[in-house]
């Protein structure tokens, strides 16, 4: 058994897996989740339970924290609800925040911890649920190098970690990345949706595809996923929406113009108001047919 000991927040489609994970690798673990009911398979696998995000903090040395947005973060970890999460850590502990934040979020939480003599790394994720049950995630770090050192045993049980800058270009990293997805997906939706009505088998297009410059993992298991009309959610499109606005916002604070991002983040309004945003982001496939008048 690993001698460091992990508090959990946020034990929800991605941080069930990634809890799970840290159990397998022998690390102790506590956890909170606002849903009691989503600690089960952690207690069963060794981790114990605990009723506020406070308790969860106590006596950690690492705090990993998944949660939806930045103000939720910002909630539990820092303010409103009970006492405030970060201040329950010890000097010298190190909280890890792999929630999507906006870039100036996960700054101010640098700073705050910095006060509180708390080490602290934005460290969100891609490759979806699958990734984190793999332990095959993409782990974008922000912080100082001597954080990263630190907890680089740590985040590699849950996936590949790149350590990319100073507090806040994770999320500058994963906005990047959410960018690329959104675009992808559309892309690829179009893609199919085009040589379907063309009269070509969408099947056999996507399968060509594979086997040419246009692959992608997108191309693969998305495309597969608009062609089985398989939306469960691996990463909600509600979510992939909040990433495409943040990531404009952030552009918009940087002088620039993205066209493309700004149309991606359109579609997936779209698909959101008409009532899809808890299928999967390749349900984008739905609103371009409806796009087209087509069911």
């Amino acid at each position: 058994m690993n001698n460091k000991r992990i508090g959990f927040i946020g034990t929800g489609l991605m941080g069930e897996p990634m809890a799970l994970n840290l159990l397998a690798a022998g690390y102790e673990l506590q956890a909170w989740n606002r849903s009691p009911e989503k600690l089960d398979r952690i207690v069963a696998a060794g981790g114990m339970a605990c009723d506020t995000p406070t308790a969860a903090a106590t006596g950690v040395d690492f705090l990993i924290c998944m949660l939806s947005d930045g103000p939720t973060c910002d909630a539990v970890l820092f303010g409103s609800e009970d006492k405030s999460a970060v201040d329950a850590l010890t000097p010298g502990a190190i909280l890890i925040v792999m929630s999507s934040i906006p870039v100036e979020t996960a700054v101010e939480q640098a700073r705050q911890c910095e006060d509180r003599d708390v080490g602290y790394l934005d460290a969100p994720v891609s490759g979806g649920q699958k990734g984190a049950m793999d332990a095959t995630l993409a782990i974008m770090v922000g912080g100082a190098s001597k954080t990263f050192d630190q907890a680089q045993d740590v985040l590699s049980v849950m996936g590949r970690t790149v350590h990319v800058g100073p507090a806040g270009t994770g999320q500058q990293t994963k906005l990047a990345n959410q960018m690329i997805v959104a675009s992808t997906i559309a892309t690829v939706a179009e893609a199919l949706l085009f040589a379907e009505r063309g009269g070509a088998d969408p099947v056999k297009v996507r399968d060509a595809l594979a086997r040419g410059f246009a692959d992608s993992p997108i191309l693969r298991q998305h495309g597969q996923r608009m062609l089985e009309e398989n939306y469960e959610p691996g990463g909600a499109a509600k979510y992939q929406l909040k990433d495409t606005r943040t990531a404009l916002e952030r552009a918009e604070a940087l002088g620039l113009e993205l066209p493309i991002a700004r149309t991606a983040d359109a579609l997936f309004a779209a698909m959101v108001e008409h009532g899809d945003g808890d299928l999967d982001h390749s349900g984008l496939m739905r609103e371009l047919r409806r796009l087209n008048s087509q069911p």
